[in-house]
């Protein structure tokens, strides 16, 4: 695929998570918590297996090995299980606009983590970068009205907490991708989550999967269907491409958009104000981000 085709898929990719934002908030007025975590990730897990067999990709459960499923239970659980159920609990409590900006930290905790694992020198600028992101963080949530961090704040710390969920399974991925492919990994993580967030709202939640609780209206599973096929599926597998085409430093340069499309939506379709605080967080995160993902001139690169 070319470069400029590549970076319009990447572009849409951040609309499309940009948007999928606001079309959470939206289902959480219609659908129990656990039944659009379910439903979303069992629709994209449906889509990502479908491509798999469209793909004809030669692949054989029985060569995984018991330290292999290992990793992919454990990613499943934290890019797709644990961070599902903590992102949608979230957004039940959060506005949109919030969660955007939450959202954006995810390039910044990323490189921070993996200083940590992998025992990277935390430089000057990182460091800097690490306390303008939070700063940022910090400066939306605190100056909204009567907010504080046991109240206003439960829900940004349930979003940033699936956020690090994410993240820190994404750290996992890179072992796994030295023996399979991104669809592959793809498909098998997001199988694996849903079948434990089914199992979940089956075991620990009083909801029952009848018609009145899957199709509450025309528009909110018109609504679903976007989030889990276009917005989650779909995206993710244009994001998993991109990385094996550009590499994770290329392609990690434009979830800059993310917020960008985040708070563009929000305040569009939800009509939710945009505050002053709000900008300079958003410029917090962005520059903060910046620093803190920019590698030091002296650290070499493998092509």
């Amino acid at each position: 695929m070319s470069l400029l085709r590549m970076q319009i898929l990447l572009i849409l990719t951040m609309a499309g998570w940009g948007v999928n934002i606001s079309l959470v908030k939206v289902l959480t007025e219609h659908y129990d918590v656990f039944m659009i975590a379910t439903l979303r990730m069992s629709l994209a897990a449906l889509v990502i297996l479908l491509t798999l067999v469209w793909s004809r990709m030669r692949f054989s459960l029985r060569s995984i090995t018991a330290s292999q499923w290992l990793r992919f239970v454990a990613c499943a659980t934290c890019m797709v299980y644990g961070n599902q159920l903590l992102f949608v609990s979230g957004m039940s409590l959060a506005n949109a606009t919030n969660a955007s900006l939450i959202m954006a930290l995810g390039p910044l905790v990323a490189s921070l983590l993996a200083a940590l694992v992998f025992r990277e020198t935390l430089t000057r600028n990182r460091l800097i970068g690490v306390a303008l992101g939070f700063g940022g963080v910090f400066a939306v949530v605190l100056s909204g009205s009567g907010a504080s961090v046991a109240q206003a704040g439960w829900g940004d710390l349930l979003l940033f907490l699936a956020m690090l969920s994410f993240v820190s399974g994404g750290l996992l991925i890179q072992s796994l991708a030295r023996h399979f492919s991104s669809l592959v990994i793809s498909a098998i993580i997001y199988v694996l989550g849903a079948l434990m967030l089914l199992i979940h709202t089956t075991l620990f939640s009083s909801l029952q999967f009848t018609m009145h609780t899957m199709l509450p209206g025309f528009w909110p599973v018109v609504l679903l269907i976007v989030s889990g096929v276009v917005s989650t599926a779909i995206c993710n597998m244009f994001w998993n491409r991109a990385i094996a085409e550009l590499g994770a430093a290329r392609t990690s340069v434009f979830q800059y958009w993310l917020p960008v499309f985040g708070v563009g939506f929000a305040v569009l379709l939800l009509n939710e104000p945009f505050t002053f605080w709000q900008v300079v967080g958003l410029a917090g995160i962005l520059l903060g981000t910046w620093l803190g993902t920019k590698r030091p001139a002296n650290v070499k690169t493998l092509p």
